[in-house]
């Protein structure tokens, strides 16, 4: 059966026009960020800040093979009451790519992009990490316990022991980028890994436009395709065990990556009494499925959690 083009393609029928988007979401992405660009070991860092400075920090981390912008249409949301920044990981968005990669330098990575955006400023931040952000957060948050109020962790890729059975790896699975020869033919191929449905194709459209870059020939995509064969990830429930800082948890309650034993196992990695939201009618990509619930829910956590 070939794959339902809702999936693999959701933006090939636009033919490279932007859909509509509604009055929020114009709003949020006409907020535009300070932006930066912050050395790390020899890497530039792309930095997006915004809300002034002073007010508590939020950092937020993005997942594989996306970009700061990610939470363009998130931060500003959250830019009333708080300092918020975001950064794209080496390797990956607007950053420099490297020869080699590791949890240690992508932490290092915040570290510098939390300082160089004033978000120590008004006492410890809070963390929150997407997918694979999880892992250099949890990486930051074992080490740098005490600069930090809290992590919240996004549907993290860490899976119940049953679930990590006979999972293959896929590590190096992009060994180059085709170069597509129009911005249009770039964008019929964009998709979501792991694949799954978007309704809000004006957020789609966004990520996706951002996700390229011109380059000879045509259009590719912004992303190390190396970058996973030179990467090696320790033990992952063990990085949430020895986080030192509070921790949460967010989910989406239709997730194709994190299944209900998975986020049942996370959960009980957990400090007891940490919070847990799962987010209704949300896959993975949670603030792309359900972005204003996403907002509220990490307003809800900024404003009551963890307790000072």
């Amino acid at each position: 059966m070939p794959p339902d083009p809702n999936l693999s393609a959701p933006l090939a029928h636009l033919a490279g026009e932007p859909p509509p988007a509604p009055a929020w979401f114009r709003d949020a992405v006409a907020a535009a960020p300070e932006i930066a660009r912050v050395a790390v070991k020899g890497a530039g860092i792309e930095a997006f800040a915004w809300g002034e400075r002073g007010r508590p920090g939020v950092m937020l981390l993005h997942g594989n093979g996306a970009h700061a912008g990610w939470w363009r249409f998130i931060a500003p949301f959250l830019a009333g009451t708080h300092r918020v920044a975001a950064l794209s990981w080496s390797g990956m968005g607007g950053s420099d790519w490297r020869n080699a990669y590791d949890l240690d330098t992508f932490a290092d990575e915040i570290e510098a992009v939390a300082e160089e955006t004033g978000l120590f400023e008004a006492g410890a931040p809070v963390m929150v990490g997407h997918s694979f952000g999880c892992f250099p957060m949890l990486t930051e948050a074992g080490r740098e316990a005490r600069r930090w109020r809290g992590a919240v962790i996004v549907d993290p890729p860490i899976f119940s022991p049953e679930r990590r059975t006979g999972r293959r790896r896929e590590d190096g699975r992009f060994a180059h980028h085709r170069i597509y020869p129009t911005l249009e033919a770039a964008l019929a191929r964009f998709r979501f890994a792991p694949m799954q449905p978007c309704e809000p194709l004006y957020i789609a459209d966004l990520i996706a436009r951002e996700s390229l870059r011109e380059v000879e020939g045509g259009w590719s995509w912004r992303f190390d395709p190396s970058l996973w064969a030179r990467l090696a990830l320790p033990d992952r429930a063990a990085m949430v065990r020895q986080a030192r800082c509070p921790l949460a948890l967010v989910t989406g309650d239709r997730s194709d990556l994190m299944r209900p034993a998975d986020a049942a196992y996370v959960q009980g990695l957990l400090p007891p009494g940490s919070p847990r939201i799962d987010l209704p009618e949300a896959w993975h990509h949670v603030m792309v499925d359900q972005p204003l619930a996403f907002v509220a829910a990490l307003r809800a956590l900024l404003a009551a959690w963890p307790n000072a």
